[in-house]
């Protein structure tokens, strides 16, 4: 085949492939079979690869995915991403109809647009060409997931027709639809029976609900798997310069003949009653559609109007967000039990008559604490109202006092631990009762385990709740650093046996050579683990995934946390007392000291790798100490601080008569610039950080 006609079979196949990708997942009316789909789409993706030049970002063989991503570049929304206000009756739905009444002279028409539950992306065309695809993050600036977002089949990579602006965005959101995320769950359940995890291992590892998974997805280092995930996003509102458009509708319309996906569910109402028949009706109706709903988006229709009525400081004065009400249902409260967690927090929870709530059967629904269970005057036997908090967790709501039974006596919550029956503790301040037991109470010292080994800690996925259980059952395991003395022969052939709920037989189960080799492997992986991950892995009270990545960049190493006073580790951005407390505390106790050293000894990183420290960038702060407070606008403390040490400077804690410079931003500390004024230390601004970093 000529030159020429390569050329022209590939532009023929991706003209093809891009309109029966159009026809499947935004009209819903394919016109061929998969198969033959598939045999297309193979024959553009050997032509591509056997003529690179002629590849383009546009194809739709980008859509296979395959880029792996390791971080996701941070980028500034050329139009903010603001929040909508929401109401959640329908006095304050007419409320807003008449602060819009009063804000315009002239009569105006309502557009009413279901809010899927999701995840909110800007589209960037330019040219008729996707270019990149941004999350909403904070609302000024969020994360560039183009690649990813391009494995999306119902988004158009190159837009059809000619008559579209040749710049501008468009929003919507990311969803994952139910049928896709059964499917997943089916595979993932699946996969892991056949590797030979139990029942509990197995509701861990299952996904929570389709907004986290639609969010979770949309992150993914591997595109590929992106694509696999079934994902589909229906569109919004645009944005750009120029837009020849009169009202939001018309614009809707346009970007549904340019090959986008709009919701055929909008609907334009031409008065505040026309608005409510049409909440009335989704209230019940959104429970039918493949895909979850939280909310219904009210707008007025005109753009010149949207003008005219502007913008508070956080939202449209021109939008809604109407949130529909929880469906509630009422139950019997059967008992209550308290769980233990890892950090000794005791949490009570309902134990409920099965009941059918919003697509999934309720047995239990967490009551939180003590103080929770006094304002609702729970008793047993009790008639209780049982609601879904954001579709998802469900929560005791209230009473029905007309079926209390009278000899009902109140909930006495319990004194002694559920687990090891030590007096339970209540700080002053705190709502929630700890076991102060931390080193001999069972279910804190796996719960410790279990969070040591998770995804986002240590990561070793070959083990799970019901495998630690075993190991610790069999007197393997006492605490995480244990994992790394794990022999062969000490846990081949280990048993354990699992009751059958329902009065069944039990079930045994045993560790065999395949999930041996697993767990040893997955175990010996971890100690590759970055230093910031282990630190979070250790459990410390209130260190989570970003305190501990705050803590790693300011201190460098764990010797220097575990060394630092209060007052220093407050000087690391975003630690406040109660978290500096805490770490304090902890590196106070004995047992934790030898844990630690321990850890060190299993070969973990125990401080912040080589490419994650300052590189040098110049000398021009050489002989230079600073001191950094307040928060800044274009840089965080953190980030300055590097750049400090990365262009030859020091940072200090406090200010000395060796300091050069006090960097004050905004809120920077009284007693900082008091004792700079008075050693006559220079105060610099953001801005003159930044002519000094530029030479100026």
């Amino acid at each position: 085949m000529s030159e020429s006609k390569v050329l022209r079979r590939i532009e023929q196949l991706r003209k093809e492939i891009e309109e029966h990708n159009h026809k499947y997942y935004v009209q819903a009316k394919p016109s061929i079979s998969d198969y033959d789909f598939d045999m297309l789409l193979e024959e553009l993706i050997k032509l591509e690869k056997e003529h690179p030049e002629y590849a383009t970002d546009d194809s739709p063989t980008q859509r296979v995915g395959g880029t792996i991503t390791k971080e996701f570049k941070s980028v500034k929304h050329t139009y903010p991403m603001l929040s909508l206000g929401n109401t959640y009756s329908e006095d304050e739905l007419r409320d807003f109809d008449e602060r819009v009444r009063k804000g315009l002279d002239h009569e105006y028409e309502y557009v009413c647009e279901l809010k899927f539950d999701g995840v909110a992306i800007g589209l960037t065309y330019k040219e008729g060409k996707l270019v990149q695809a941004v999350t909403r993050g904070d609302g000024v600036q969020g994360d560039d997931v183009t690649a990813n977002v391009k494995t999306i089949r119902s988004i158009p990579l190159t837009l059809h027709g000619k008559n579209y602006p040749e710049d501008f965005e468009i929003r919507g959101e990311i969803l994952m639809p139910r049928s896709s995320f059964n499917k997943i769950n089916k595979e993932i359940e699946k996969q892991m029976i056949e590797d030979g995890y139990d029942e509990e291992e197995i509701a861990d590892r299952l996904l929570k609900n389709p907004r986290n998974a639609a969010a979770g997805t949309i992150k993914m280092q591997d595109s590929k798997v992106v694509g696999s995930r079934g994902l589909d996003c229906f569109l919004y509102a645009m944005y750009g310069k120029n837009l020849s458009f009169e009202s939001h509708l018309d614009a809707m319309k346009a970007a549904s003949t340019w090959g986008f996906k709009i919701s055929e569910h909008t609907k334009k109402c031409k008065s505040i009653e026309d608005v409510i028949k049409y909440l009335e009706h989704w209230d019940k109706a959104r429970f039918d559609l493949p895909y979850d709903t939280d909310d219904v988006v009210i707008k007025v229709n005109s753009f010149e109007q949207q003008n005219e009525l502007g913008f508070t400081a956080k939202s449209p004065r021109w939008a809604i967000a109407y949130k529909f009400k929880s469906e509630s249902v009422s139950t019997i409260l059967e008992e209550i039990t308290y769980q233990v967690g890892r950090t000794g927090a005791i949490t009570p929870v309902a134990n409920l008559k099965a009941v059918f709530l919003a697509g999934s059967t309720v047995r239990r629904a967490t009551l939180h604490n003590a103080d929770q269970i006094e304002k609702l005057d729970l008793r047993i036997g009790d008639t209780v109202y049982v609601e879904k908090g954001g579709e998802v967790i469900p929560k005791i709501t209230g009473v029905d006092l007309k079926k209390r039974n009278k000899n009902s006596e109140p909930v006495v919550y319990v004194k002694k631990c559920p687990d090891c029956g030590t007096k339970l503790e209540r700080k002053e301040g705190e709502v929630q009762h700890y076991c102060p037991n931390i080193t001999g109470c069972p279910t804190q010292i796996k719960g410790r385990i279990e969070h040591f080994i998770s995804r986002r800690a240590m990561n070793i996925d070959s083990l799970g709740e019901g495998k630690i259980e075993m190991l610790f059952d069999n007197g393997l395991i006492h605490n995480p650093a244990d994992l790394y003395n794990l022999k062969y022969e000490n846990i081949i052939g280990l048993e354990k046996v699992i009751e059958n709920e329902e009065g069944g037989k039990p079930k045994k189960i045993s560790l065999q050579e395949k999930s041996v080799q697993k767990i040893l492997k997955g175990i010996e992986e971890s100690k590759e683990v970055a230093f910031e991950r282990v630190l979070y892995a250790m459990g410390i009270r209130y260190v989570g995934e970003t305190v501990a990545k705050k803590l790693a960049l300011h201190f460098k190493s764990l010797d220097a946390i575990s060394k630092a006073t209060v007052a220093e580790l407050v000087e690391a951005e975003e630690i406040g007392e109660k978290i500096a407390a805490s770490i304090v505390e902890f590196f106070s106790i004995k047992t934790n000291i030898q844990f630690v050293n321990e850890l060190k000894k299993a070969g973990l990183n125990m401080e912040i790798a080589l490419d994650r420290m300052p590189s040098k960038l110049s000398n021009k702060f050489e002989g230079m100490s600073f001191v950094v407070s307040g928060t800044f606008t274009n840089f965080s403390r953190d980030e300055i601080k590097m750049l400090i040490e990365q262009h030859g400077g020091k940072n200090q804690s406090g200010v000395s008569a060796k300091t050069s410079f006090l960097l004050a931003g905004e809120k920077a500390g009284d007693s900082k610039l008091e004792k700079a004024q008075k050693l006559n230390v220079k105060v610099i601004s953001e801005d003159d950080f930044e002519k000094m970093l530029k030479g100026k």
